[in-house]
């Protein structure tokens, strides 16, 4: 049995979760608080875990043998045990009273289980989910992961959830192609200010993994620091840690006594407090911030802003290390708001070399339309890490946008889509390789220059204007652009050409005709209903 087909197994666990009454939103969470328990028997019988994490009556032997309203009660007194470190038994001296009893729990594991609590309430949907959970042939699975198994599950509900779950969850193949760009390093503090479920963390920690045999190569020491001191994250929202927290632990991160992902806002004290990081890599949250600015309680900032993705993007150029790198996905409103979006902007060019941009295609993200970005630089100069002026001389931007397929279900965003651009992004992940303009990997025949999109020695008729590869200088960014990143220079094949429109006279008689028509329509159909107007 593959990871997809379990992973599907499990997903189809979630029709059992709803005939409990429980939420669509609420699926994963419900789920991975059970499924957490399996997994981490299944590593330990395996001889993966060395030593069982969860204490004693917290495991999975302590529920699959029990069934009816007892095991229901069972359950829920182990969330609770597991999150309070507090466990309610009779009394041996006294069988009509209950005592309050320490559990002896991991910080770690009561920080996965903070607050933890289950909505079931039939004991018979708690029953047939134990049993299909011990039914699944983990043996098959072991070679791959039980980490990736679950990362699986994450991924579907990412996909599948409507209510807007995706913003967690950054495609894999793009989270992939990141890691391999900026190509993280043994001892490096890797960061991620806005973690989610922790993809980020999870994909460098195995990018560094085969780089080491699975870090045997590495001594103690290093191994140790890999284990628990490389890896943090930031989120937000507890139930979201929580996903992360399981995410990292199944994949070996442990991090410090509160897990690699600390809960609270990257933008307030938390995000201040963090250390300066080796690397940066981060899809922080769409949208505006709730209730004007009250989210954005750093002092420390230069710009004040009420715009999260500026706020972020200040707060992870601050937070590099001199010489540090960062690859992260803003939307297009980043590259060209005015006023303090401006200033910010300046201000990283100035003090980073904001060497590449990866212009996405739409449809990738759980917004629809939304048009993103992958902006990666480096603290400082070329040739002086700590320069704080001009480090920016030339940016290069990659366009995945024009003319390309909308992607989702039928047409999946997999890593062929970002193959090409790897390819001229070079080795060198400060994006110092040797570089040439010029890349028509992708519907070159459909590709046509916008003659709006001037450049100093442009001509539109040349096929090098024609490629998804481009060059553009730091002073014509100045002049011409005023500071403004939104770089395009191709055409879309499917725009409308407004030199070709008609007189606006002639636009406006037309609408005005079709609203006729349409009253029209709308007389005849309530005549026939027996009403007027």
């Amino acid at each position: 049995m593959t990871n997809n087909n379990i992973v599907q197994k499990l997903w189809n666990l979630c029709d059992v979760l709803r005939d409990d009454g429980i939420n669509y939103s609420d699926y994963v969470t419900e789920l991975v608080l059970l499924l957490f328990i399996k997994m981490v028997h299944e590593n330990t019988e395996a001889g993966i875990l060395q030593k069982h994490p969860l204490p004693v009556g917290c495991r999975w032997t302590n529920l699959n043998d029990k069934s009816g309203i007892t095991l229901l009660n069972d359950y829920k007194a182990m969330l609770l045990a597991l999150s309070t470190g507090k466990r309610q038994e009779i009394d041996p001296e006294n069988p009509e009273q209950y005592i309050e009893v320490t559990v002896h729990n991991d910080p770690l594991i009561s920080a996965i289980y903070a607050d933890a609590q289950t909505r079931l309430r039939e004991p018979r949907h708690l029953e047939q989910l134990i049993k299909t959970l011990d039914q699944i042939d983990w043996f098959s699975i072991q070679k791959d992961g039980l980490g990736d198994l679950y990362e699986g599950l994450l991924e579907k509900n990412a996909n599948e959830t409507k209510s807007g779950a995706g913003q967690y969850f950054t495609p894999r193949p793009l989270i992939n192609c990141m890691v391999r760009c900026i190509k993280p390093q043994i001892k490096h503090i890797i960061q991620d200010p806005a973690a989610g479920t922790a993809g980020f963390l999870v994909a460098a920690d195995q990018y560094l993994r085969q780089q080491t045999n699975d870090y045997y190569d590495l001594d103690a020491k290093d191994a140790d620091f890999q284990k628990n001191e490389a890896f943090i994250g930031v989120e937000l929202v507890p139930n979201t840690r929580r996903l992360a927290l399981m995410n990292c632990l199944l994949h070996g991160i442990e991090g410090g006594n509160d897990g690699a992902i600390l809960l609270g806002n990257s933008l307030g004290q938390v995000g201040q407090d963090l250390k300066p990081a080796d690397i940066i890599l981060a899809n922080p949250p769409f949208g505006t911030s709730k209730g004007g600015d009250a989210s954005i309680t750093r002092k420390d900032l230069t710009y004040e802003t009420t715009n999260k993705q500026l706020a972020f993007l200040q707060h992870i150029y601050r937070n590099l290390k001199p010489g540090g790198r960062a690859a992260v996905v803003l939307p297009d409103n980043v590259l060209f708001e005015a006023g303090k979006g401006t200033d910010i902007r300046r201000d990283l060019m100035n003090k980073c070399n904001l060497h590449t941009i990866l212009r996405l295609p739409t449809g990738i993200f759980y917004a629809q339309g939304v048009k993103t970005n992958v902006l990666f630089f480096t603290k400082g100069s070329v040739t002086n890490k700590l320069q704080q002026e001009n480090c920016t001389q030339n940016v290069w931007v990659y366009d995945l946008r024009t003319n390309m397929p909308n992607f989702g279900k039928r047409t999946p965003f997999t890593e062929q889509y970002l193959q090409p651009f790897e390819t001229v992004y070079g080795i060198n992940p400060d994006g110092t390789s040797p570089r040439q303009e010029g890349e028509w990997s992708f519907n070159p025949d459909d590709i046509k220059a916008n003659s709006s999109a001037s450049q100093e020695n442009l001509d539109v008729n040349n096929q090098l204007a024609q490629s998804r590869w481009r060059c553009f200088s730091r002073d014509w960014i100045a002049d011409t652009k005023q500071d403004s990143l939104d770089i395009s220079w191709l055409k879309d094949k499917n725009s409308v050409d407004a030199t070709k429109l008609p007189e606006p006279a002639i636009l406006a008689k037309q609408a005005k005709d079709e609203l006729i028509v349409a009253l029209d329509k709308l007389e005849s159909l309530l005549s026939a209903l027996g009403g007027g107007i």
